[in-house]
């Protein structure tokens, strides 16, 4: 049996919204791909266990519902000069 908690998490980076979104898999468990999210833990649509935001707009939208601003940490990976450089 696998016991999850809820998690809330803010991602960035570059393309985060699409690779985060291809992470996830398709909204229907049964289309996405084994390896995702959705395609090795879901078995339907209406008991979907993890959502990403559609867009950077919808992200912002949906990050002010669950944080205030000084929730929010940035922080910078130690390689993320040898990745984005």
């Amino acid at each position: 049996m696998l016991s999850l908690s809820p998690a809330v998490e803010v991602w960035e980076g570059l393309n985060v919204v699409k690779t985060g979104r291809v992470m996830l898999g398709e909204i229907n468990p049964a289309d996405s791909k084994p390896g995702t999210i959705r395609g090795d833990f879901s078995i339907q649509i209406g008991r979907n266990i993890i959502h990403g935001s559609d867009s950077v707009r919808s992200a912002e939208k949906e990050i002010s519902l669950w944080f205030e601003s000084d929730e929010l940490v940035d922080c910078e990976s130690c390689a993320h000069d040898w990745v984005y450089a």
